[in-house]
């Protein structure tokens, strides 16, 4: 799939191997949605909740107990904004305050208009799925309350 505001492509990769439960897993399917939903009371990302359950948990991949960390988490309403969404805004916000100190850094201000214009996208794309509430929109204002 081509990237959003260039003209360039990703490059393919290897697929992952069939998604089925390891013998050696100790934990259950139970379980690991415990752990996840702990994580995410500590404010720890999705991806970063993976991370933790593959290197200390021995989990290779929650797929294949046909859990999703991200709608676990949701479930658990531990999150406002999905994380994709939420890591855009965070970029935005701080490049807004660089701009504060640095008014006429024009590249940077093409940037945000790039990053804003992505996050609205995505923000149209999230009203549409039902994850964000009707009417949702962009501010740097909200945005800076979101980051918070």
């Amino acid at each position: 799939m081509a990237r959003m505001h260039s003209r360039k492509h990703g490059r393919s990769r290897s697929h992952k191997p069939l998604k089925k439960k390891p013998v050696w897993l100790m934990y259950e399917k139970n379980e690991i949605e415990s752990l996840i939903a702990k994580f995410a009371k500590e404010g720890k990302a999705n991806a970063e909740i993976g991370i933790i359950l593959r290197d200390q948990y021995g989990v290779p991949d929650v797929r294949a107990l046909g859990l999703r960390i991200a709608k676990v988490t949701e479930k658990h309403g531990t999150r406002e904004v999905p994380e994709d969404m939420y890591n855009l805004i965070r970029q935005a916000v701080n490049l807004h305050k660089h701009l504060q100190e640095n008014k006429k850094d024009s590249k940077a201000v093409h940037g945000l208009e790039l990053l804003e214009s992505k996050v609205r996208r995505l923000g149209k794309y999230y009203v549409r799925e039902g994850r964000l509430p009707q009417g949702w929109k962009y501010s740097i204002d909200r945005a800076k309350l979101i980051v918070k």
